[in-house]
């Protein structure tokens, strides 16, 4: 293994909308035929970008409320419709609805499929995702022909990440010692929870963006799921 620092890892759980999934990809299209259809000008990458941002909002007001774990699916339709009233777009609850339906097409990207076959080699394969229990299986199972050794959802620490609950609870459903875990993702916050809470990780730097301002940092970053599975590998 080509970083000593990691030699220990036996598990690598990875985030699933945004890592594994390409959110951009796969609902920005739609996002943008729905506008169109409702006589908005914008388009659906315009949109997205100010969904995807919306949505993170929506899940630190959820942590930090604590009122109850509103669920993933509930997050992204809330920050659906708070983006469409932002933008003075008119809209029908039912509509919103049967929009919703869209987070079932999601596809993942290329590069994670062939990482995460060769990965499968040598580590124990874990999905540790924000999205309900249900619906990961759901979508694991259809559109990523990969099979997860485990897949643990938020669901079961009742909050979304980074709250270091989600993290302990991987912890203790694989029964092992944080060192032997390495969280995969493609977004710098989810690396801190991870490395917080001592795991090792690795920062798949899909959208150009810095790391984290802390004294944590990933022990990898790389470009994509290739360039990952060649360095553990290798």
């Amino acid at each position: 293994m080509a970083h000593a620092s990691v030699a220990r890892v036996r598990y690598l759980t990875f985030d699933i909308f945004g890592t594994v999934m390409n959110l951009t990809g796969s609902l920005a299209p739609p996002a943008g035929e729905f506008l169109a259809a409702l006589g908005s000008e914008m388009t659906g990458e315009a949109f997205y970008t100010q969904w995807r941002a919306r949505q993170r909002i929506e899940q630190y007001q959820d942590n930090l409320l604590m009122l109850g774990h509103s669920g993933y699916l509930e997050t992204c339709r809330r920050a659906f419709v708070y983006c469409l009233r932002m933008n003075a777009v008119s809209y029908t609850d039912d509509a919103v609805r049967d929009f919703m339906h869209v987070y079932r097409n999601l596809q993942p990207y290329e590069d994670a499929i062939e990482g995460l076959r060769s990965l499968a080699e040598r580590y124990q394969l874990v999905a540790l995702s924000n999205g309900e229990q249900w619906y990961l299986e759901e979508l694991l199972r259809n559109n990523v022909p990969i099979e997860f050794d485990a897949i643990i959802s938020v669901e079961q620490a009742g909050a979304f990440k980074p709250s270091p609950g989600i993290y302990r609870k991987a912890i203790q459903q694989l029964e092992c010692e944080p060192g032997e875990i390495m969280m995969v993702a493609a977004h710098a916050f989810d690396i801190l929870g991870a490395q917080a809470c001592g795991f090792k990780a690795a920062y798949v730097d899909r959208y150009s963006l810095p790391t984290e301002v802390s004294d944590y940092q990933p022990d990898i970053i790389v470009n994509d799921f290739v360039e990952l599975a060649d360095s553990l590998l290798t």
